[in-house]
């Protein structure tokens, strides 16, 4: 099967967003499939060099490339800037591709047009990797968002409750189907003798859906003063506050620094003892089940997680390995179960990942349903 994967390496140039398209291409390549990148968000680059959004797509495409061809996919990318102007392969070259293509993937946003090559593939799903948010948004009826959506065959979604009763998230005359992000095991599996840190890679804010949810500041601070509650050291690689957090006690790390490339941010996780986890209140309040793909690699590289219930507790399992917590004191007390039997949690750390998780059994449930 050929398959047009869409995603938004460029627009964030990072390695987590970075390592979410390339497990989906890896993942996809591995069970036999032919595979090309696209990006088409109609946006301009994120170039963290200058810190702002470039009109030159130099540093993304750069970036893409480097990202792709260590992985033997350095040819088959082709990004499309604000302008129209296509970089990598040619616009005749992808439309050439989505002629003989099985099936459109689109990723987080990878592409927001509906050009007539996307539209004549047979099979179209798009992966919605930011639940709630994105159900919200449409549930405000900009037309031409709701058009946008009705225009796929099928929506996935990382928020295992949506569209369920579990979760009060509107979701209308949509369908969303439950998956999760697929993990690669081989890239993440490691030797390194990690440090004595719990660590994780966040945003303090995000600069998306401000209309319709709430960010992981406004849980955040409920957990502040943990480093007060525990001799455990923790180390928050942010983006945003990092004064006020080192004043309760947090190490911190630029996030940007050490996601600057897919082996950056591998390196990072793979050299923690654990993550530490909060997530978005909008994932929390309304109960939606999201499960971070971030996590996912913190639990195949071995390294066990602790982290906040969206409603995920429903569906994946939890008490060791991966731990799930709602108040400071489940914090401290997970904190010294993993620490007491710590080699116990890291094996089934990686066992849990391979179980849910695993890119060829993700993928397999996701392509038979994109499939109907």
């Amino acid at each position: 099967m050929r398959v047009l994967f869409a995603g938004i390496i460029a627009r964030y140039p990072f390695g987590g967003v970075t390592w979410c398209s390339l497990m989906y291409l890896l993942g996809l390549r591995a069970l036999g499939h032919d595979v090309f990148y696209i990006e088409d968000t109609g946006e301009c680059v994120y170039d963290p060099v200058q810190n702002t959004r470039a009109i030159d797509p130099s540093y993304g495409t750069t970036y893409i490339h480097n990202a792709l061809e260590p992985f033997g996919l350095g040819d088959r990318w082709s990004f499309v800037n604000y302008d129209g102007t296509y970089h990598g392969r040619s616009a005749d070259d992808v439309r050439q591709y989505a002629a003989g293509a099985d099936l459109f993937i689109n990723l987080s946003g990878g592409s927001w047009f509906w050009r007539d090559e996307y539209a004549s593939i047979p099979r179209k799903v798009f992966i919605d990797s930011d639940p709630a948010f994105t159900q919200l948004a449409i549930a405000k009826a900009e037309p031409w968002y709701v058009q946008f959506f009705q225009q796929f065959d099928h929506l996935f979604t990382f928020g295992a409750n949506i569209g369920t009763p579990a979760s009060p998230i509107p979701t209308g005359a949509f369908r969303w189907h439950k998956t999760w992000q697929p993990v690669t095991m081989g890239d993440w599996c490691t030797d390194h003798i990690p440090r004595d840190r719990f660590t994780t890679v966040m945003t303090w804010q995000i600069e998306s859906f401000t209309d319709v949810g709430g960010n992981k500041d406004l849980e955040f601070v409920k957990f502040i003063d943990l480093p007060s509650r525990t001799s455990q050291p923790f180390e928050l690689a942010i983006n945003g506050t990092q004064k006020l957090l080192r004043e309760y006690g947090w190490d911190t790390v630029d996030a940007m620094a050490v996601s600057r490339t897919p082996a950056q941010y591998r390196d990072f996780i793979q050299l923690s003892k654990a993550e530490f986890g909060v997530a978005k209140h909008t994932y929390v309040a309304n109960c939606s089940g999201w499960f971070s793909d971030r996590t996912e690699c913190y639990l195949a590289a071995g390294r066990p997680a602790l982290v906040q219930d969206t409603g995920w507790t429903a569906h994946l399992p939890a008490g060791e390995g991966l731990l799930a917590f709602s108040s400071p004191d489940d914090v401290v007390a997970a904190i010294d179960r993993i620490n007491s039997r710590y080699e116990r949690h890291a094996r089934r750390a990686r066992e849990i990942a391979r179980e849910h998780f695993e890119a060829g059994s993700v993928l397999t449930k996701l392509l038979d349903i994109a499939g109907r």
